[in-house]
């Protein structure tokens, strides 16, 4: 099974991070998740079977509250 490894980083509204990182917590296929300090707000890491898979995961994690922008990055095999 071919695995893909993606990337999310995100732009929080201020002072949201931690509410959004415990949001995050709860969704499948994220092996890390952390605050950052920069441009962006929150890193996570996932893996899936499939971009279908991580569109799915990608919408979901656009739907927690606190949530301003995302940017996906798609690992290279």
């Amino acid at each position: 099974m071919t695995v893909v490894i993606a990337y999310i980083l995100l732009t929080t509204e201020t002072g949201k991070e931690y509410e959004v990182l415990d949001h995050i917590k709860d969704v499948k296929s994220v092996t890390e998740s952390r605050m950052v300090y920069g441009e962006f707000d929150v890193f996570l890491r996932f893996e899936v079977g499939d971009l279908a898979m991580m569109d799915d995961i990608v919408t979901q994690i656009r739907r927690i509250p606190g949530v301003r922008q995302t940017t996906t990055l798609v690992g290279s095999p």
